[in-house]
Formats: structure tokens, sequence, C-alpha cells
């Protein structure tokens, strides 16, 4: 069948969870059979938002392809199973880059290069583009930002371009928000009104509403939206805060949300989409009683979404043990070896965040040899996992000055240190060693044994790396090097086999972390910490 193309805008506010209800559209109708992916447009004119500050922007996703992307495409990974590229998140300054190199090569004869057509047929080509190359039943393309704002007048434009051009393979969702004012006692759909004709007035008709809100909208103000909305009622639909994000498709799906797109782009379907294994998943959510604690240590952990990959990743790997997960947030700021003991006796499991930068190496330093000292399972990534090696080297091989040259480029024990095409690199804009590389694993680890197999393939983002020069040290004195890549024999994971659970990886493996498919590491580290509070437990009643 030819491609559908579903677009779903924003009006109001920000942060009303666009990302989550097209990760909820696209799996409904992955659990039907049809195949589907999703990009998501943003607005801002960086390039990509590799060099964004996380306190603007939260966490920076990678792609399996090395294309450092909104933390949206995490989402829509963890909800489909689907491996997103570069060509699912593309930024205002990609589509400019883009026209301004075409212009200087002379692709446009001399035309005097406009925002229409020649932006706007750009942001079309980069929505069919997927479609074009995959021959996907669906393409879902998220419009960041909010219906109003100047920069995302291009995109809208493109939108209405496209709905006359494909008719009814085509539909645009809108989510909006409506408020419940306490004093009043009232829900009010004003805002969401104002919305609507403000998309209206760029020629975009909405096809579907979701209606965002804290409390259930009665059926009565869903039938005045419609009115007001020139949508019909069946197809105003609501999203209600939920315990998690992982019940929006059920309730999505409550709603006929997914029978609606079907219906409004002459889809043929038929039954009830497969939600088994996501249920199951939400099961064990409902049903876990007991809790496993981890301490996240890191410099960001005041920012909600610095950390969300790890965050998801957790969650999933605790689910899945029938654990409820608390993590508690460790400034590595203000971790000192004063306070250490009473910020980290309660944890039943540690992870070592990553980062770039000086800031809080420090604190890192002491968590990681305070867990390694009390035998808790301790999880470095990237730069947790430098850290690991740092503090080893001071502590156990006795280098008291050794360090990374990112934090100090003139210590004597370089054991972290910049990789060889890296030393001439200026251009700080998506050039780091990034994306999916392999790595070959040695049997009988603790590492190799979570995985199940010996070859993998992880996602990289990062500059600094192992020394390998200092492997031999490190392994005579019980840190084993214990991942390589098969290509350039790069130290990729370390592991002191003596300890419970003491493992750092050069990789970050959030990244590929799923509602249907934890990673094995999550869960292994997850596995580790529960022994470990049964073990506590069993000391105290002793």
């Amino acid at each position: 069948m030819d491609t559908r193309y579903i677009f779903v805008t924003g009006g109001v506010v920000s942060s009303l969870g666009k990302g989550i209800i097209s990760s909820s559209i696209a799996r409904l109708l992955l659990s039907r059979g049809f195949s589907v992916t999703i990009q998501k447009f943003d607005p801002y004119i960086n390039i990509d938002p590799g060099t964004l500050n996380p306190y603007e922007h939260g966490e920076c996703y990678v792609t399996v392809d090395g294309h450092e992307a909104d933390l949206d495409l995490g989402h829509y990974e963890r909800f489909t199973n689907i491996k997103t590229t570069r060509a699912n998140n593309i930024t205002t300054g990609r589509v400019y880059q883009s026209v301004i190199d075409k212009e200087r090569r002379g692709d446009y004869l001399g035309k005097t290069v406009q925002i229409i057509p020649h932006i706007t047929d750009e942001i079309k080509r980069d929505v069919k583009l997927l479609a074009n190359k995959h021959k996907y039943d669906f393409v879902i393309t998220e419009i960041g930002g909010t219906v109003g704002d100047i920069e995302s007048t291009p995109f809208l434009e493109a939108v209405r371009q496209l709905k006359w051009e494909l008719g009814n393979r085509c539909v645009c969702v809108h989510l909006t928000y409506v408020p419940y004012i306490k004093a009043a006692k009232e829900l009010k759909t004003k805002p969401t009104q104002h919305s609507v004709k403000m998309l209206q007035q760029v020629g975009i008709q909405p096809d579907i509403l979701v209606l965002r809100t804290e409390k259930v909208i009665p059926q009565s103000i869903c039938r005045k939206v419609a009115q007001f909305c020139n949508v019909s009622v069946e197809a105003v639909t609501q999203s209600v805060d939920c315990p998690t994000i992982y019940e929006v498709p059920l309730m999505m799906h409550a709603q006929k949300l997914d029978n609606i797109i079907l219906e409004k782009t002459g889809t043929p379907y038929s039954g009830e989409p497969d939600l088994v294994k996501w249920n199951k998943f939400l099961d064990h959510m409902k049903n876990a009683t007991e809790v496993v604690t981890v301490g996240l240590v890191g410099k960001y952990v005041e920012l909600q979404d610095a950390y969300k990959s790890i965050d998801e990743s957790l969650l999933q790997a605790a689910t899945y043990h029938d654990r409820k997960l608390q993590i508690k947030y460790i400034s590595s700021e203000k971790l000192n070896d004063g306070n250490v003991e009473e910020q980290l006796a309660d944890m039943d499991g540690v992870i070592v965040a990553p980062g770039f930068g000086v800031r809080g190496t420090e604190g890192k330093f002491v968590a990681l040899k305070w867990c390694r000292e009390h035998d808790v399972p301790t999880f470095g990534i990237c730069l947790g996992m430098q850290c690991m090696v740092i503090e080893y080297a001071r502590d156990v091989l006795g280098m008291a000055e050794a360090n990374s040259t990112e934090l100090d480029p003139n210590t004597p024990y370089n054991v972290i240190d910049l990789m060889e095409e890296q030393k001439s690199v200026t251009n700080m804009g998506g050039t780091m060693r990034l994306g999916a590389y392999a790595c070959h694993l040695q049997p009988g680890t603790k590492v190799a044994q979570a995985y199940g197999t010996l070859d993998i393939e992880e996602r990289h983002r990062h500059r600094f790396e192992f020394n390998d020069e200092y492997r031999q040290q490190f392994e005579d004195a019980g840190m084993k090097c214990v991942g390589e890549n098969p290509d350039t024999h790069l130290v990729e994971v370390v592991e002191v086999p003596s300890k419970k659970w003491y493992i750092g990886t050069q990789y970050h493996p959030e990244y590929s972390s799923t509602v249907l498919n934890p990673h094995p590491l999550f869960m292994s580290f997850i596995e580790a910490a529960i022994a470990n509070k049964k073990d506590k437990e069993a000391t105290k009643q002793q």
C-alpha cells in the first residue's frame, strides 16, 4: 500500500508529551502488523543537539549511524524497537545547511532562494525520504516546538502543502492542553480553541485532537471542543496523567486513536493490536512490591532529562525483575570523603554517569573508591568507566597523579588519553567517536555471561580512550580489559572479577534498552543489586 503520513503538532505550551503520543501511535500501529517509522523535526538552528547544554536540552541521544539526536528519539526506540538514524531527526540548521550547500553548487540555476519553495521543498523531501527508501506503511513526523512559534513556521507550511498533496493519506494529530483552574474548579478549553485557530491560520485543519490534562475531561467538554475546532467528536481524545508513560498506548487504544487514524487514512484493518508482551511488562510493573535502590552519581542530577535513557533502562530491568525502582540522584560535585558513607550506604547498586569535563569528577572518584572497597555492584558508563580506570590507577596501582588528559593535560600517568585521530580535531560538532561499533568480549567474564554472546555492537559518544600502554599493569593488578574493538583493539569494557559486579563500559548501553528488549547489562546489574540487598539484609539479621 502507499505510505500514509501522520503529523503530530503541539499547542498552548511545550513539554506536553508529543514524543510520547507519537511513540504510542507507532506502538499501536506496529502491534497491528504495519511497518512504521518516526522522525522528529526540531525548529532550532543548531545542526544537531550534540553541542547543546543539558541544562537547556536534557540528554543527547545517539543513533546507530552516529547522529547526535533529540532525546525524543530515545522514546521512539524504547516504545518501538526500531533503530533510528540521522534521517529520523532533522533540525532547521540541517535544512538550511542543505539548501545553502545546493545554492553554492548552483543547483538552483541562479534563482532567488526563498523560504517557499526552497526551504519547504527541502522539508517535504526529508519527510518523504524515509518512505521512499524503505516503503513504510506509516511515517510519523513530530513537529517540535509549539504552534505559533516563529521557528516552526516553515515546517508547518510544509505540512500544509503535504496535506493538500497527499489527500486522505495524511492526517494531523494536534496535542493541546486543557488546564484545570483550581480556584474555579473548572477545566478550561479556551487555550485549545486558540491553539487550533492558530493552526487553522497557517492553513492546517487538525483531523484529531489529543487533549493533555491532569483530570478526566467530561464528554460534554469534548463535544464543545469538537464543535469549536471543526473536529468530529470521536476524534477528540484525551491524555490524562498516568503512573507511567508506558500506559499511554493502552489509554490511546481505549479511545480508539489507532482505529480513527486507520479509518481517516483509508487503511484496511481488522481485529485488535497484539499488546500481549506490552501488557506483560505493565503487569510486572504493577505487581512489583519489593524495592531495589540505585544511586546515580553525576553532575547533572538536578535535571529531569539529563540521564533519561539510563533512568528508563534501569526501570525496564527492575520491572522485569519484579522490583520497584528507586533512584537516588547524588551530585558528584557535592560528594566527598566526609559524606560518601552517608550518601551510598543504603544503595543496593551504584551507577557512575557519563559526561564531559572536569567538573564533578573528583566526587565520582570518591564514589568509585567507596563502592569498590565495600563491594557494592557498580556500573561505570563512558566517563564513568574512565573514572573507574583513573581511580583504580591512583589507589591500586599507586599512580597518585593518574588522570585523563581531558581532565589534566599534564598528568604524568595518562591512563585515559585522546584518540590519535582526534588530536587534530578543532570542530566540536559531530566529530567524536559516534554510533555503533563492534566489541568482542572475553569468555568466562561477567559481561559475556550477561550478554550470552561474545560479539556485540554498541553505541559510542566520546573522544578519549583507555591508554593501551597501561593495559598489562591494570590486568596484573586485577582490573581486566574484557571487551575490545576487534579492528582497533581499543578497550571497550573493564571488569574487576574479584568483586560482586564492578564493570565499566566505554560505550553507552542505555541507548539500546527498550521495553520489549531490556538491555542485558542493565538486567545483570539489577540482578547483582538485588543479590547485594539480600546479602545486606542477611548480615543485619545475624
